[in-house]
């Protein structure tokens, strides 16, 4: 936690994945969005190098490594213009869930397929009267013999169409019918009494969103995740990832557009000058420049926080990250919009499509407000607001 550079293992991990996005790149990504298809080629190559599974420990196939390292593949793709919304879960809550609480039965099913990118898991927590309060959900999981029933529903759930199983938090229900404790399980997407719906968004992504519904699906007993006991510690560990790699994709997305943007101030003739000579421009893209870095220095934090397991530390920075990031990327697109003139919102820049992204990152998987709340209570100790 001394040092403020990254070692030279992370930075060739991040040149060799600027390398493979940039064979792709932007306008791969694009194409597929915007056509209905998905980046099955970047994704399945990406496994295939070890990208996807830096984070899964060596004896299940994985690199070892720890979310720092799947953070800067996440960051390093979206800089490149492939800001894959499943890489935030898949790799980043799934896979550390099941790597940290799973049975041993479960890492050898699971973690071999998300070190090598053949297995996609989506993540299933908010509610369309709940969002993502663990204490509301209505989602629930039942004994019944040796099995569990799962019944409710979950909103706004990432790329089912493309996931094998599915990381459900549902509360438990005793025999009176008293909701308990929420806990995680695996779904199976093919599961009888499983249902999706597709949630048309704005947002142009490959990853499309969904509402799921769970008719009493039947789970054998080894789909639960863990101690049943322990499912807010076990989901909290899952959800700092998540806001760590939510960070590196929106500081990535930033990167992406503040690149466009001094490329086009520098190249961009209006009175004999490059726009970017004028301070009117050049400062304002300074400014979330500097803003973009400081949001990367507090993920990169979070990160070695949690690698090293200081759990309840990393909490606090994730949030910070993913609150700064997230104010960073609406900043960094906001201004290369500007920069671009009515270039901007034209297609052929693309910097419309990042602009939707670019609001997500202040809205999910935490909201910004939500964010302010945590660090009111718990860093300055202020009375709880809700």
């Amino acid at each position: 936690m001394t040092a403020f550079t990254e070692p030279p293992e992370r930075a060739d991990l991040r040149a060799a994945v600027a390398a493979l996005a940039s064979r792709y790149g932007e306008r791969y990504f694009l194409d597929k969005a915007r056509s209905g298809g998905k980046t099955h080629e970047l994704w399945a190559e990406a496994g295939k190098l070890g990208y996807l599974g830096v984070a899964v420990p060596e004896e299940h196939g994985g690199g070892g490594g720890g979310i720092g390292d799947l953070a800067a593949v996440c960051e390093e793709l979206a800089a490149a213009g492939c800001p894959m919304l499943l890489l935030v879960v898949s790799p980043a809550i799934c896979a550390t869930v099941i790597t940290r609480f799973g049975a041993d039965a479960q890492k050898a099913r699971w973690l071999p397929g998300f070190a090598d990118g053949t297995t996609k898991m989506a993540f299933a927590i908010t509610e369309p009267d709940a969002g993502s309060n663990a204490h509301r959900l209505t989602t629930t999981i039942r004994r019944d013999g040796d099995d569990w029933l799962l019944t409710g529903s979950k909103h706004y759930i990432s790329a089912v169409d493309e996931a094998d199983a599915v990381l459900v938090v549902a509360r438990h229900v005793d025999a009176s019918g008293q909701r308990l404790a929420p806990s995680l399980v695996v779904v199976p997407t093919d599961a009888p009494g499983f249902t999706r719906h597709e949630i048309a968004m704005e947002l142009v992504s490959p990853e499309k969103q969904f509402t799921c519904f769970f008719d009493e699906v039947r789970l054998p007993a080894d789909a639960l995740v863990g101690d049943p006991s322990a499912g807010l510690d076990q989901l909290f560990a899952g959800l700092n990832p998540e806001r760590i790699r939510a960070a590196s994709y929106a500081t990535g997305v930033a990167r992406r557009a503040i690149a466009k943007a001094a490329d086009y101030a520098r190249t961009r003739t209006v009175w004999d000058v490059p726009i970017g000579a004028h301070q009117g421009l050049a400062h304002p893209l300074a400014q979330v420049a500097v803003q973009v870095e400081l949001a990367r220095l507090m993920t990169q934090k979070a990160a070695a926080l949690y690698d090293a397991g200081r759990d309840r530390e990393a909490g606090e920075s994730a949030n910070m990250a993913k609150y700064a990031a997230g104010e960073a990327v609406a900043a960094a697109v906001d201004q290369a919009i500007q920069v671009h003139g009515g270039n901007g919102l034209s297609a052929e820049h693309g910097l419309g499509a990042l602009l939707t992204a670019s609001r997500l990152s202040r809205i999910a998987p935490v909201s910004r407000e939500m964010i302010l709340n945590f660090v009111a209570q718990h860093t300055l100790r202020l009375p709880r607001s809700y």
